[in-house]
């Protein structure tokens, strides 16, 4: 990497004025770009000190511990007025190079896939990995009639739930790099959230069983005139059953009272079954998310 950027790693907390500055870069490119540069996970890490942060003069990149058996997770952002000079290629080598200390080989995530990142990651010599693609579909598009269930009951949030809430998501999600292995901190961070709507999140039940919980949808809203389809998360014991689509349905209905235009979603690109089931309620692509890798 050439000397004339200096790099700092920092382990742990950063500083007040780290923070504001990595944040600061960050909302300056999701303008220009309009992309945000960093997932929820990695910007809630520049303040909670969770992650291996990177930084240049004009840049910021943090890399997530993994899981066990699980590749580390990169992402970063240069500032829009200082991305000539080589600036976004020495970063993202730097990241790539400090997350190397977790000893499975890093991913860096490429928000939009933008042509800049493109030439950076041709220039490094790293190959595409996986695809997350961002959907959307109109608010004011019709929504098929729910059924009616005497099998289930739904119903929203109420304190209490996130011990189950947790259980289903690290089952339903036990392969996924970022969504699996949940602790209580990862609730208590969202539900502490300013967009958190206890009446936006959507829980089934089995009716025989009222304790166990089978499914839930988490919807969002921290965008003006956008939603989001958060999380659906579904217990493996109870699929077949038809809570992913239910539980879908029981979010927009509820995202379609809100004052907005249009709901997004997030699904793995590999992931045939959720996309034919998000097609079919109206969703198409947005954007791809991409992930790249050393060879």
């Amino acid at each position: 990497m050439s000397n004339s950027f200096p790099t700092r790693i920092v382990r742990g907390a950063l500083t007040a004025a780290d923070v504001d500055t990595a944040l600061a870069m960050i909302a300056t490119a999701e303008a220009v770009d309009g992309v945000e540069p960093l997932s929820e996970q990695h910007r809630l890490a520049i303040r909670d000190g969770g992650a291996l942060h990177v930084l240049t003069e004009h840049g910021y990149g943090n890399v997530l511990a993994p899981r066990e058996g699980e590749a580390p997770m990169a992402e970063a952002v240069v500032h829009p007025d200082h991305r000539d000079g080589g600036r976004g290629r020495a970063l993202i080598a730097a990241v790539l190079d400090a997350a190397t200390e977790f000893g499975e080989r890093p991913q860096v995530w490429a928000h939009g896939d933008l042509p800049a990142a493109k030439r950076v990651a041709a220039v490094l010599g790293l190959e595409r990995h996986r695809e997350l693609l961002q959907l959307r579909r109109r608010v004011a598009e019709p929504l098929p009639e729910p059924s009616a269930r005497e099998d289930l009951v739904v119903r929203t949030y109420r304190p209490g739930d996130d011990a189950e809430i947790i259980r289903v998501n690290n089952a339903a999600f036990d392969w996924h790099p970022e969504q699996g292995g949940w602790t209580r901190r990862d609730v208590d961070e969202r539900t502490g959230s300013e967009w958190f709507d206890p009446a936006g999140v959507f829980l089934a039940f089995d009716a025989a069983d009222p304790d166990r919980l089978l499914g839930f949808h988490w919807t969002k809203v921290d965008k003006p005139g956008l939603g989001e389809v958060y999380i659906v998360g579904v217990d493996p014991a109870a699929q077949g059953r038809g809570l992913g689509r239910l539980l879908t349905l029981a979010g927009l209905n509820y995202l379609a009272d809100r004052d907005l235009d249009e709901v997004e979603l997030y699904v793995e690109g590999d992931n045939t079954a959720a996309l034919h089931t998000y097609r079919k309620l109206g969703f198409t692509t947005y954007r791809g998310d991409i992930t790249y890798r050393k060879p």
